[in-house]
């Protein structure tokens, strides 16, 4: 009895043929029509600067021009189209944002910490909402939901700051005409009124130290630690203020600081008291060789030679930052009895309350780096030295009392 012949399985030339039998059917709808049908996909496509595209089925001839049309301008001009307006997802929006901060960070306008907040920003926004989520299906009640998710668990200076950056994001999608009108996000999603944010620090407590406190911590303190904690009372200096100060901006024969704001760029000036000189001659000499030689003249390094506030990228985009000030300091603080809940940087406000006392608005900001946007500051051209030098001496008087902690003394 002869073998039962098995059904042939079709080939691959026989399972595309009926593509190629649509688009030898297929006629442009009119002379002047810009597609041309593609024999093997079954549909529409043009060739544009060498490179095949393809802009939608031949059964629909009028969806594949109109998709043609909105992207034509991008990729003549060698760019990657921009999505469509209805269908832009938060996934599209967020690359795009990140993209565009990336780019600043290549071209030094923006640091790899900042871009590190604004990666961290994005994730809870795609986190919440879903990445497939279109931004034309967001209004107001989603964004309200968004806050109260925001708020968990956060302050209310935390949460202004997460509202403000997320702001930023979707305001980001109409600038750059990813949309064609402002996502109406309703009155809820803004961040708490200043009164709370009033309230809650009152709740807090100040955040400054008391003349006691400061000198329990310049007594815990390494030299290092204790040159950091001096300039913050003495300049107002912040952690990142500390770590990218340069040996050029010191002139310790003079007892001087000349040195702009990294974080802003601001001019800035100090007078140093003749603690914080003694102290830093020390954290000079006792200072570790740099391991990037970019960093050769900075003031402060670990000891492994690297920056004390430091942000690293990976090479999948994620990013950390180590703060070694903010550490080094928080051991200080409890090596010295003092309650959590006050940082580094409350040294900052600590010297901005006894500067007011002086009664030099100007010198003060000065010595902070604050931006002096009055009309009185376009004409002021200098600060004499004096002027800050009298700021100084209050602001020591006042944050160190009559003590005074020994010169160069190392903690045991």
């Amino acid at each position: 009895m002869p073998a039962r012949s098995q059904p042939r399985k079709p080939s691959r030339k026989t399972a595309r043929q009926p593509g190629k039998r649509a688009a030898a059917a297929a006629e442009k709808p009119y002379p002047d029509f810009p597609l041309t049908p593609h024999r093997g996909s079954g549909r529409w496509c043009k060739k544009i600067r060498g490179k095949l595209h393809y802009f939608g089925r031949l059964n629909d001839w009028r969806a594949a021009l109109e998709e043609y049309q909105r992207v034509r301008d991008d990729l003549q001009a060698g760019r990657a189209p921009r999505p469509a307006t209805e269908g832009l997802t938060i996934r599209d929006l967020l690359n795009r944002f990140l993209t565009e901060k990336e780019r600043r960070v290549e071209s030094g306008e923006l640091s790899p910490r900042s871009w590190d907040a604004y990666r961290r920003n994005c994730a809870r926004i795609a986190k919440h909402f879903g990445t497939g989520r279109t931004l034309s299906s967001l209004g107001p009640e989603d964004f309200s939901a968004f806050r109260a998710a925001l708020a968990k668990g956060r302050g209310p200076v935390t949460l202004g700051n997460y509202v403000r950056h997320c702001r930023v994001v979707f305001k980001f999608a109409y600038d750059e005409g990813l949309v064609d009108r402002p996502l109406v996000r309703g009155r809820q999603f803004r961040p708490p009124s200043k009164s709370v944010i009033r309230r809650d620090r009152q709740a807090r407590g100040p955040k400054l130290f008391t003349p006691e406190e400061c000198l329990a911590l310049l007594r815990h303190a390494a030299p290092q630690l204790r040159a950091m904690i001096l300039l913050g009372l003495n300049c107002g200096f912040g952690n990142t203020d500390c770590a990218d100060l340069p040996r050029s901006a010191l002139d310790l024969d003079a007892g001087r600081l000349d040195f702009a704001r990294p974080k802003t760029g601001i001019e800035r000036q100090a007078v140093l008291w003749p603690e914080t000189v003694d102290v830093l001659r020390l954290a000079l000499e006792a200072r570790r060789a740099p391991r990037d030689k970019e960093d050769a003249d900075l003031v402060f390094l670990t000891r492994n030679g690297l920056r004390v506030v430091r942000c690293v990228v990976q090479p999948d985009g994620t990013a950390s930052t180590t703060d070694s000030v903010g550490q080094a300091f928080s051991k200080a603080r409890a090596a010295a009895g003092i309650k959590a809940g006050r940082g580094f940087y409350c040294l900052r406000s600590t010297f901005r309350t006894h500067a007011d006392a002086a009664r030099d608005q100007p010198a003060a900001d000065l010595i902070m780096g604050h931006a002096d946007e009055s009309m009185a500051a376009i004409y002021r051209q200098t600060i004499d030295w004096d002027r800050l030098q009298a700021v100084a001496e209050v602001v020591r008087e006042r944050a160190l009392a009559a003590v005074r902690p020994r010169p160069g003394a190392a903690a045991e």
